[in-house]
């Protein structure tokens, strides 16, 4: 079945054209482009700012031309992330989608449907000629996954009005009213190779088949990070024998939690048994921590042939030790909303080859000092090992507003709908609400749309029936915006 005869048939077509074109951070061209086209094609007028940032306005329908203008607001890039044994070129193929059972899926990558079930219902509405909708400016912004550049060096005087819907929450049942601000941590560190001693033999050790996910929403569900696990056995090997390690590659995305890592050790011929021993044990001892969550972890090792060169003693030791050390995780929970998460860290890359050992990793915190605090974290515990560290990509939390005219528009006629309470959430997110907020300080912002799972891995899916749900509350909202 093509997701282009499913229902909504404009949304779910404008997400299978959406999806064609190649759209990863920070390669937003075609993206763009393809943006500009569509709303010049509807006689609309069409901006590009200076950033790429992607502005359509449409006037209001019929009878609704004193009502407030509304900002619509989605982001333009998705996370291109896909499983290590699918053939895939994210710059040159568009997703492939399947329809399973009530969900969207793609095979074996990511599906985009975070954000790009946001930009496609806005693109429905522009294209419409039936929905009732009040003045609206179509806000289409670049590079939020790996940056929020977009929305950062967003051109303010292109935009007018005062209620902003960001359709870019991930449960149907969620009115989001305020999300958490981060900073990138990125370290670096040059060590000389040694030669791999004599009477080696080499291993490639594989971590694989973990969930991933989100490293903002899902940092609290207890899902393993393949950097942290591929640590611990390495610092377990080397506690018991003599091991040179000549290469870790771990992880992809600096807001993904890591799925998969990759490692090249050696030991003495005669440690063989030992080390096939401690892998064994690693692998009873890491699946049984992680039984409940992570049923299709994978490890394995094998042979391969020894490489030309390693990192000595010291600089294993001093690597080995800071990853160990460095915090990941929630790191303190809000303590004025339940269940929310305050403060987080994810270690997101780790690589050690050819004589360099680089990390990443994305604080998060709804607390400016808190996010303060855990980046000095991390930022202390590299440093201490001689690293260079840098941290980049500051951008701001978006404070909740209980008494917000929009929320309370909006859950009323939730409530009336459908008949139950809708959840009104600060979540762990980055969205662009933060920032959007300091360039427009009077502006009121609420968050929400269909159910998506497991963004930002291959696993992502979206469901039919709550994009059906979605569209026919969105389509209400238009009905329902207060007068100017």
């Amino acid at each position: 079945m093509s997701v282009r005869t499913l229902e909504p048939k404009a949304v779910w077509g404008y997400f299978a054209d959406l999806n064609e074109v190649p759209r990863a951070s920070k390669k937003e061209e075609r993206v763009r482009a393809f943006m500009k086209q569509f709303g010049e094609s509807l006689g609309l007028e069409t901006l590009e700012d200076a950033i790429g940032n992607v502005i359509i306005k449409k006037q209001a329908s019929p009878g609704m031309e004193n009502r407030k203008t509304l900002v619509m607001q989605s982001h333009l890039d998705m996370v291109h992330q896909k499983n290590s044994d699918t053939d895939f070129d994210f710059d040159t193929q568009g997703i492939e989608m399947l329809v399973d059972g009530d969900w969207v899926r793609a095979n074996g990558t990511t599906l985009g449907a975070d954000n790009g079930m946001g930009v496609a219902a806005i693109m429905a509405i522009l294209a419409s000629n039936e929905i009732s909708h009040p003045p609206i400016e179509a806000l289409f912004t670049i590079d939020e996954e790996t940056g929020m550049t977009g929305a950062m060096k967003l051109d303010p005087k292109n935009i007018s009005g005062k209620i902003l819907l960001n359709l870019d929450t991930e449960d149907d049942d969620e009115l989001s009213i305020g999300c958490a601000g981060g900073i990138d941590t990125n370290t670096s560190y040059r060590y000389n190779e040694v030669p791999i001693q004599e009477d080696s033999i080499s291993y490639e050790i594989r971590i694989r088949g973990l969930l991933g996910g989100h490293s903002g929403m899902d940092i609290d569900k207890g899902r393993a990070n393949a950097n942290k696990l591929m640590n611990r056995i390495i610092y377990q090997a080397i506690s018991l024998m003599s091991v040179q390690l000549s290469m870790v590659d771990g992880g992809s995305l600096r807001n993904a939690i890591p799925r998969e890592s990759t490692a090249h050790l050696s030991i003495v011929k005669s440690d063989r048994e030992r080390f096939e021993a401690l892998m064994e044990r690693m692998q009873e001892t890491l699946k049984k921590e992680f039984e409940s969550i992570e049923t299709e972890m994978q490890i394995e090792w094998n042979t391969i042939e020894n490489p030309s060169g390693a990192l000595s003693y010291e600089d294993c030791i001093k690597i080995v030790n800071a990853i160990y050390a460095v915090h990941n995780g929630v790191f303190r929970m809000s303590p004025d909303i339940e269940g929310l998460v305050e403060t987080s860290s994810s270690l997101a890359r780790i690589l050690i080859r050819d004589g360099e050992f680089i990390s990443q990793s994305l604080q998060r915190s709804s607390v400016e000092s808190t996010k303060d605090d855990v980046a000095n974290s991390i930022r202390s515990t590299f440093e201490n090992m001689g690293c260079a560290v840098v941290q980049t990509g500051d951008y701001p939390g978006w404070q909740p507003n209980p008494n917000s005219e929009i929320l309370k528009l909006m859950a009323d006629l939730y409530r009336t709908k459908f008949q139950e309470e809708p959840q009104i959430k600060a979540c762990h997110a980055g969205l662009e609400c933060g920032i959007l907020g300091a360039h427009f300080p009077e502006m009121d912002m609420i968050s929400f749309g269909p159910n998506i799972r497991a963004a930002h891995s291959p696993d992502e899916k979206v469901q039919i029936s709550s994009v059906q749900k979605f569209w026919s509350y969105l389509l209400d909202v238009m009905k329902s915006t207060p007068e100017s």
